[in-house]
């Protein structure tokens, strides 16, 4: 069966999967990066994890993946195939595209970075499916942004639209490993929450979790944490607003897993702040979870071929397919 090989390749585990044209799951498997092992170690990972997927299709499926799509984090130069760089995976300039081409036997390779790639994911197969203009946003560890025009997304004429988390929302505040200060991400991610309301409890374990399970029992600590990380998440999505007009505003990440904890005030407060000339989007949770990237790889994949998936759910995201278990890989 005709297939091609997806891979999300996150800071401590990469998520894979043999794609069929319909956005069949075929086969799905996880393993760690490596990262404790160095940079070197985790790009043998990758093509190792990769190498082995080929074998898995060749086996199993009757033929060798025709293609394969990668998502990675940090800088990435998407046209020519390179990881520019990492900060967790400590990697700076590797040709990730040849290396995975030349271990795959020459098949084509797409490079792809991996919120823009879930964005891509969540804009065809998931909550922004029928919006031909979207905007993603994950918010994690950090906070970055996809924008979805047309059921591709839009990567800037250097390869860093969308990072909305370096908007500046608060002049003078918090500094930020960008070099500025007063970054969104700095305020309204899933860490900044996690920073803030382990200071306001004085457990320093305590996290946004923690912070959003506080806010729903009603303790005025954790609801001031809150009510500023969305004071800062909607001044931050105003100004996207302002300047892309989108019709749907997807949230993703460990933060959206509060749900209406975190979107009925957001909406609210995104509402208070638009007047006349603006149109409000509609503002939804992400539908497709951490599968988001895989998926997304997937669809880079397929578009090398000029065979896009159509833009229906996938069929079994989190279950066992057909010969899809190796002990080697772990759930992690």
């Amino acid at each position: 069966m005709r297939h091609v090989i997806a891979l999300d390749v996150g800071g401590t585990a990469m998520k894979a999967a043999l794609v069929a044209a319909d956005g069949t799951l075929l086969h799905e498997a996880r393993r760690p990066t490596d990262r404790d092992r160095g940079p070197a170690a985790v790009i043998e990972s990758i093509l190792g994890f990769a190498e082995d997927l080929r074998a898995h299709g060749e086996a199993h499926l009757g033929e060798p993946a025709a293609a394969a799509g990668v998502a990675v984090p940090g800088i990435v130069d998407a046209p020519r195939g390179i990881a520019v760089y990492a900060a967790n995976l400590g990697w700076t300039d590797v040709p990730l595209r040849d290396l995975l081409s030349a271990r795959l036997a020459g098949a084509p390779v797409a490079l792809g970075h991996d919120v823009r790639t879930g964005g891509l994911a969540e804009g065809r197969l998931g909550a922004g499916r029928g919006a031909d203009r979207f905007l993603f946003v994950p918010l994690g560890t950090g906070i970055a942004g996809a924008i979805g025009i047309a059921g591709a997304i839009e990567p800037g004429a250097h390869g860093s639209a969308g990072e909305i988390g370096h908007i500046v929302v608060r002049p003078g505040g918090p500094p930020c490993g960008c070099g500025q200060r007063g970054c969104l991400e700095r305020l309204a991610s899933a860490s900044a929450v996690s920073r803030a309301w382990a200071q306001a409890s004085g457990d320093p374990h305590a996290d946004a979790a923690d912070c959003a399970k506080a806010v729903e029992s009603g303790d005025p600590r954790a609801q001031e944490v809150w009510r500023n990380a969305i004071d800062a998440l909607a001044d931050g999505l105003l100004t996207a607003l302002t300047l892309l007009d989108p019709h749907t505003l997807i949230i993703g990440g460990g933060l959206a897993e509060a749900g209406e904890t975190l979107f009925t005030p957001l909406r609210a407060a995104v509402a208070a702040r638009v007047v006349q000339f603006q149109t409000l989007p509609e503002i939804v949770p992400a539908a497709l979870g951490d599968t988001a990237g895989c998926l997304g790889a997937g669809l880079l994949a397929w578009d090398l071929l000029d065979e896009t998936p159509a833009p229906t759910a996938p069929t079994t995201p989190g279950t066992t397919n057909p010969g899809d278990t190796d002990p080697t890989e772990v759930t992690t």
